[in-house]
């Protein structure tokens, strides 16, 4: 490991997650009202007039990376584009420890969809991006944009597939007795698949000023990254082992309520891909249009690169686009 080759890289990164440990957080911004909600699942209304879009995160991770600040929002973006933005929030974990992946689409998704009165425009970042495919293949929808999504895991490597199969094999237990998979264990799968950046990116935090713009943003995200729910077991159990182990999206044999789940639905669809990708790499991405983005998985959310994203979707999302 690279650290362990470089003492003194290994010392900064020490010092930079002391530094990350230490610093000032600004007071939580406001849960949007609700506009609609599901057993645990809400629809939170993000404004905007128009035709509505949904935007569905993952089920890892809390959703306000979609709306991290007014300067990078994603929702507040695509409310700019003449849309009603509504961000779902899939609540509570133990509310959903019986839910599967294809459970969260049946029996909290659809039915909140069903409830707006007219086809929205699906719009999901990672495995939301999954979910909305799911979703347009059981519910009308306008049209689908999927954000660093991923549909081929059979197109991961074969390492990662092989250390996330080697993670819940030593952690199944507790998660059945949980009734979730702790994020903690999430969060140490995701840092194994890229073990050097996060030792680096520690290390160029701890030399940055701590009350400079760069500095806020690296514990915003930090703090996104290890906050959230845990994955409910249920959930865990269809991911890892359906959808890692067996491919059952890109082998074409994923089925929810004894329908097939396929990537080729029959309404307007575009799926943007991040090309320094190692959560969901862009080999993994559904079939159809693709819209490369030079970024990383969450730099096209909230970086720089998002330019290009809102452009895109902008284009796409005028109702004249079909």
């Amino acid at each position: 490991m690279m650290a362990e080759r470089e003492p003194a890289l290994a010392r900064a990164a020490l010092d930079g997650l002391g530094a990350y440990e230490r610093a000032q957080r600004p007071t939580p911004s406001p849960l949007r009202p609700e506009a609609a909600r599901t057993g645990s699942a809400r629809l939170r209304d993000h404004g905007g007039a128009g035709p509505v879009a949904v935007l569905i995160p993952s089920l890892i991770n809390p959703p306000h990376i979609l709306d991290l600040d007014p300067q990078v929002s994603l929702a507040a973006a695509i409310a700019g584009m003449g849309r009603r933005v509504l961000l779902l929030d899939w609540g509570e974990a133990n509310d959903r420890a019986d839910l599967s992946v294809s459970g969260h689409v049946e029996q909290l998704l659809l039915p909140l969809l069903a409830g707006l009165g007219e086809p929205p425009a699906l719009i999901g970042y990672c495995l939301g991006g999954t979910m909305a495919i799911a979703a347009a293949n059981l519910a009308p929808a306008e049209r689908v944009v999927t954000l660093a999504a991923p549909w081929r895991f059979s197109a991961y490597p074969a390492e990662g597939r092989d250390s996330v199969q080697a993670m819940w094999r030593h952690t199944r237990d507790t998660a059945n007795a949980l009734g979730a998979l702790p994020m903690e264990v999430l969060q140490a799968a995701f840092w194994s698949l890229d073990p050097e950046r996060t030792v680096a990116k520690f290390a160029k935090f701890g030399g940055l000023d701590p009350a400079g713009a760069e500095a806020r943003r690296f514990v915003q995200l930090e703090d996104w990254a290890n906050q959230g729910e845990p994955l409910p077991r249920a959930a865990a159990a269809e991911l890892i082992e359906g959808f890692f182990g067996d491919d059952l999206p890109g082998s074409g044999r994923w089925s929810i309520a004894d329908r097939a789940i396929t990537d080729r639905i029959g309404v307007p669809a575009l799926h943007f891909t991040a090309d320094r990708d190692r959560i969901t790499p862009a080999a993994t991405a559904p079939a159809g249009e693709t819209v490369p983005i030079a970024s990383g998985h969450v730099g096209m959310i909230v970086g720089a690169a998002r330019e290009r994203l809102h452009a895109g979707l902008k284009r796409f999302l005028d109702p004249a686009c079909r």
